[in-house]
């Protein structure tokens, strides 16, 4: 790991404050029933983590596993699911938790993936976007920070499965 530059591009604590203020939209958007989360391994999981912790209301959370990266840099523009939901989502207001919406090709994908459970509602919560690299049209209901297009670890961000345990997010240089 140590071959790598990092500088610290968002901080740990701008990420507390910034999933604290999405879960309070969170709940005054879904002031009744169960929310459920779906997480998208494995990048996902820590910000899925804080935000059940902040969201004031009843969830339920499951998480889905997909791949458009590998060990590399770059999108390989194909989605491998690893991992599908286990949980029923039919008559559910779903949010999708992602950690960086690059291309939009994954999130295009997913959401046609969930949409088949015939949930209520389906919106997504995103920490990350990076809007210059979209390929296919998205829409980010709740959006932590919209970043410029560099690659970026930490707070469950990989290159290679490393540094997803860094609080801050950095650019890997």
């Amino acid at each position: 790991m140590s071959e790598h530059s990092l500088r610290v591009l968002l901080s740990e604590n701008q990420i507390r404050a910034r999933v604290r203020e999405i879960a309070a939209r969170i709940d005054a958007d879904y002031p009744d029933g169960v929310l459920c989360l779906i997480g998208v391994l494995k990048g996902s999981c820590i910000f899925l983590s804080d935000l059940v912790r902040a969201i004031r209301r009843p969830v339920r959370f499951d998480f889905i596993g997909a791949s458009s990266y590998g060990a590399g840099k770059a999108s390989s523009g194909s989605v491998q699911i690893t991992k599908n939901v286990e949980m029923p989502l039919e008559g559910c207001d779903v949010l999708l938790v992602e950690d960086i919406v690059d291309t939009g090709i994954t999130l295009t994908h997913l959401l046609r993936r969930i949409e088949r459970h015939r949930p209520k509602s389906v919106r997504v919560a995103a920490l990350l976007d990076k809007p210059e690299r979209h390929q296919r049209p998205v829409d980010i209901a709740y959006l932590g920070f919209s970043i410029p297009d560099r690659f970026v670890v930490g707070y469950g961000l990989d290159y290679a499965e490393d540094y997803r345990g860094l609080r801050d997010i950095c650019l890997l240089d």
